[in-house]
């Protein structure tokens, strides 16, 4: 085993005992997630289509503001996929999914998994920063929602983490507050789905991420 893979699986298996720790549960998942070592490939050409198709969209008023397209990074192949609510500013900068803050700390979810970033596919529901990080509007959901339900289909995942209340409500079809949704498997179009706590929500409340983690234990039985 080289040097390199060795201290991957140090910090993926830290990075779970850290997250049982903040979630004060005793009892360790050890099992292995079926098909984690898989890499990425090349992505399929309609999603290279659709990525293309997105980068010039001007559906609505954000293609004014924004600086970049941020259209979906991973595997896609993956059998894990999450789906977070829209771009933030270091994200509207790099032209990447979850690259700040919060997507500092979902690295460290998916970590703990065992799993990598390479290993999942992440988007978002709007593929545009609504300016000063503001919530969605429903006209942008609208405009938006058709692109990440065509990468849904194209990646076809075997389970869904939708992270917060508009990727959640907006995937599902429902106004439940996430409150209620979250810690249990709904179902889109075949795919299993996981409504959780969104990282950012999770920066502002740390005492919720025992319920995020005990989320994600769901996840990795179902993909074991």
């Amino acid at each position: 085993m080289h040097q390199e893979e060795l201290s991957s699986i140090i910090a993926s298996v830290k990075a779970y005992l850290d997250l049982e720790k903040e979630s004060g549960m005793e009892e360790y998942f050890f099992g292995p997630v079926e098909g984690a070592p898989a890499m990425a490939g090349d992505a399929p050409g309609n999603l290279e289509a659709l990525k293309k198709e997105v980068l010039g969209c001007r559906e609505c008023d954000l293609a004014r503001t924004r600086t970049n397209v941020v259209f979906g990074s991973g595997n896609p192949k993956a059998r894990l996929m999450f789906i977070g609510e829209a771009p933030g500013e270091e994200e509207d900068k790099q032209g990447l999914p979850f690259v700040g803050r919060a997507g500092q700390l979902l690295t460290k979810i998916i970590e703990a998994m065992g799993l990598k970033r390479q290993d999942v596919y992440i988007a978002n529901i709007l593929k545009c920063r609504p300016p000063n990080n503001r919530a969605p509007l429903p006209a942008e959901i609208i405009a938006c929602r058709e692109n990440v339900k065509r990468q849904v289909e194209m990646i076809s995942p075997r389970v869904i983490c939708t992270l917060g209340k508009f990727a959640t409500q907006t995937l599902l079809d429902t106004q439940t507050p996430i409150s209620a949704l979250r810690g249990n498997f709904r179902e889109y179009n075949g795919i299993k789905v996981m409504p959780t706590f969104h990282p950012a929500y999770l920066l502002r409340n740390p005492d919720d991420k025992k319920l995020v983690w005990q989320d994600m234990k769901k996840v990795m039985k179902e993909l074991k």
